[in-house]
C-alpha cells in the first residue's frame, strides 16, 4: 500500500512541510518558523502550512525537531532556538486536529531513520546516523529499529569530554570557528587547493575519527552515514578520518566498517514520514 505521509522538519528559523509517496517527496513547501512568538501562535502556523502543503489527504505525520522528545507521549522539551517551546504536547495537538497518527522524534534520529528506509543504509542492520553541521547529532539503529533512549537522547556523543572540550567542539562548525574561521570558508579554501584550509580538514578528519573509534568501542555498527552540511566535504577529510580509524585495535570491527556521506536528498522530510512508514501495516501475500 502506498501511503502519503506528511513529513516535517522543525527548525529555529524555518519548518519545512513534505508530502511523501513511493520514497519520494512528491510536494514539499517552506515556512519561516516564528521562533521568539508564543507556542500557540508556532502551533498555528504548524497546522495551516501541513493544510496548504496536504490538505487533509494522508495516512500520518512524522516529525523531526532539535531538542527532547518523550516519544511515547509526542511531548517536546526545550527546543533549541525556540525559547516558548519549553513543553509542547505535539502529537496530542496534531492528533485531536487530523485525527492522525503522529510521530515525533529528534532530528537526528530522523536522519538514521530516513537512511535506514530510504538511503545508503537500507542493506545495514546495525548503522549510526551522524550529523555534522553546527552541531554533532548522532541517531542509532539497533537489529533494523531506531534506538532513542530516553527522551530521544540516546547517541549524544557529540557531550562527551575530549582534549580541552567535548567532541562536538571538534567534530562540527564549532571546530572550524576555534580556528577563527566559518566552515563555508574552509570549503571554499580547500576547494581552491589552499593548504592551510585543507591543513584544518585533516585535522577535522582525526577529530571525527576519534569520535568514530568512540562509537565503535560502544555500538560497533556496520555502517556510520554522515550528513549535515559539512558531509559535503567529505574528500577533504576521508583520508584523515580513515587513518585515524584504522589505529582502532579491533581488526575485524574496524575492516567491517563502512563509513560515507549520504547522498540521499530531501533526507530530514523522509526520515520524518519513516517514523510513520516503519509502523504501517504490512501487505501480507497468501
Amino acid at each position: 500500500m502506498n501511503y502519503r505521509t506528511i513529513g516535517i522538519d522543525i527548525g529555529a528559523t524555518k519548518t519545512r512541510i513534505g508530502v511523501v509517496q513511493d520514497a519520494q517527496v512528491i510536494k514539499e513547501a517552506d515556512f519561516p518558523t516564528s521562533s521568539t512568538a508564543s507556542k500557540q501562535q508556532i502551533l498555528d502556523e504548524l497546522s495551516a502550512g501541513i493544510i496548504e502543503v496536504a490538505g487533509g489527504d494522508f495516512y500520518g505525520i512524522g516529525i523531526g525537531v532539535p531538542g527532547l522528545v518523550d516519544e511515547e507521549n509526542g511531548i517536546l522539551f526545550d527546543l533549541l532556538n525556540i525559547p516558548s517551546f519549553k513543553e509542547v504536547h505535539l502529537k496530542d495537538h496534531l492528533e485531536r486536529q487530523f485525527n492522525k497518527p503522529v510521530r515525533v522524534t529528534n532530528d537526528a534520529n530522523v536522519f538514521a531513520m530516513g537512511e535506514k528506509m530510504f538511503g545508503e543504509g537500507q542493506p545495514y542492520k546495525n548503522l549510526v546516523g551522524i550529523t555534522l553541521g553546527s552541531g554533532f547529532g548522532c541517531g542509532i539503529i539497533i537489529h533494523d529499529q531506531l534506538y532513542s533512549g530516553a527522551y530521544s537522547s540516546a547517541g549524544e556523543i557529540g557531550s562527551i569530554p575530549y582534549l580541552d572540550g567535548i567532541i562536538e567542539d571538534y567534530c562540527s562548525g564549532k571546530f572550524f570557528k576555534r580556528n577563527g574561521i566559518s566552515g563555508n570558508e574552509v570549503f571554499k579554501g580547500a576547494q581552491a587547493g589552499d593548504e592551510a584550509a585543507l591543513l584544518l580538514f585533516e585535522k577535522f578528519g582525526e577529530h571525527l575519527g576519534s569520535a568514530i573509534k568512540l562509537i565503535l568501542n560502544v555500538l560497533s555498527p556496520q555502517a556510520i552515514l554522515l550528513g549535515g552540511s559539512i558531509s559535503k566535504a567529505f574528500p577533504f577529510f576521508e583520508a584523515s578520518l580513515q587513518n585515524t580509524i584504522n589505529s582502532f585495535p579491533f581488526k575485524k570491527v574496524r575492516e567491517q566498517l563502512i563509513v560515507k556521506p549520504s547522498n540521499t536528498s530531501n533526507i530530514a522530510l523522509l526520515g520524518a514520514a519513516a517514523l510513520i512508514l516503519a509502523e504501517t501495516p504490512k501487505p501480507v501475500d497468501y
